[in-house]
């Protein structure tokens, strides 16, 4: 199952290395990564873009919220499970992608967890 990871940002330069870190570590390899930044002028995009191999699409521009980022990396993910993680958040360890997605293999009804 690839699982599509969305995170937002705006002017996060101070907390998104973990973030970044918490994803890129996850044992489960089929990630899709989104990043979706509000056209943050705080050093946010060149850190973003110092790191862009690590994601599948980085778009930096104004929005209209944290809700309209969200919807934009809705709208490219092809995930099978669609996940966000914000920019100041971070998996607490490096299995959690796994366990969802077994989860979701364990019972197909599940439309979220």
């Amino acid at each position: 199952m690839k699982v599509s990871l969305i995170t937002v940002t705006f002017n996060s330069v101070s907390v998104i290395n973990d973030c970044l870190d918490s994803i890129s570590s996850q044992e489960y390899n089929n990630i899709q990564h989104i990043v979706i930044d509000g056209a943050s002028t705080d050093g946010t995009l060149s850190l973003l873009e110092s790191k862009r191999e690590q994601f599948a699409a980085l778009i930096s521009e104004a929005d209209a919220g944290i809700y309209d980022a969200m919807n934009k990396g809705i709208n490219i993910a092809t995930g099978d499970i669609i996940g966000f993680l914000n920019s100041d958040d971070f998996y607490i360890n490096n299995s959690v992608i796994s366990e969802v997605v077994k989860e979701f293999k364990k019972d197909s009804s599940i439309d979220a967890c």
